[in-house]
């Protein structure tokens, strides 16, 4: 079960962090790879190691909050590939605030990245799965789109992620037709290059052992398996779901 072999995964925020491990995730499955990101010297890097696994892999430099730069990289895709069956919108990032100090910039940025850019990217790929009759979105959206917090003022990033989450419901049920699912993961406390500082930090560390039920952040890998099942053939019955991974924080 589980094999992707054969398929064509397109994966943002490819460059560090959840984007670069699910990516690796899909490579071992055998799944070949279009990695997206603005730093494309990374992307070149995890080229070279990717292919050692025996797939292809195609890195473009894209940032997501440009409509050109994102269509640019559809075409490219489908030139090189012939289609897309995976698309794993997973690139984003945040200015954090409360909601009476956040300014006009922090929250258009916050909202073009991490909500906007998920919309044009699965306009624009989407539209080439459609003409497969084969697609499997998944969507990043994380735990804060689900509830809120006492532990810091973050309120674009709430509602960008609370708004990915019902957009993919949206189009789970407007592409189903198309034999295309879409799915959400929402994950938890997760060690990356944009989050270290914050969670590394010991009244953090102390707000996270009284919430998370497991104790602990995320570990690199823990959100590959919900990812590869998402994108897998056995989950053709599955769309429009929100998972959590989160070591039980939106349980509590």
């Amino acid at each position: 079960m589980f094999n992707l072999k054969g398929r064509v995964a397109v994966v943002t925020g490819a460059s560090s962090g959840l984007g670069k491990q699910m990516a690796e995730a899909f490579a071992k499955q055998g799944a070949d790879l279009a990695i997206l990101a603005r730093r494309v010297e990374r992307l070149e890097e995890s080229k070279t190691e990717l292919e050692k696994l025996g797939v292809k892999v195609l890195p473009i430099k894209c940032d997501v909050t440009k409509t050109e730069d994102i269509n640019n990289a559809a075409k490219k895709v489908e030139e090189e590939f012939g289609k897309v069956d995976i698309l794993v919108n997973c690139a984003g990032s945040s200015k954090d605030a409360g909601v009476l100090t956040m300014t006009d910039e922090e929250w258009d940025f916050t909202i073009a990245t991490d909500q906007t850019s998920v919309f044009k990217m699965t306009r624009a790929f989407g539209n080439i799965m459609k003409k497969n009759n084969y697609g499997r979105i998944i969507n990043i959206a994380s735990m804060y789109g689900l509830v809120g917090n006492t532990a810091m003022g973050t309120i674009a990033y709430h509602s960008s992620k609370g708004g990915v989450v019902n957009f993919t419901r949206a189009v789970a049920a407007e592409l189903a037709k198309y034999n295309i699912t879409c799915n959400a993961i929402c994950p938890g406390y997760f060690e990356t290059e944009l989050t270290s500082a914050v969670l590394n930090t010991e009244e953090f560390t102390n707000y996270m052992k009284q919430t998370v039920p497991m104790g602990r952040y995320g570990h690199n890998g823990e959100l590959n398996a919900g990812a590869i099942f998402l994108a897998s053939d056995e989950a053709s019955y599955v769309t429009g779901v929100i998972l959590p991974i989160d070591g039980g924080y939106t349980c509590v």
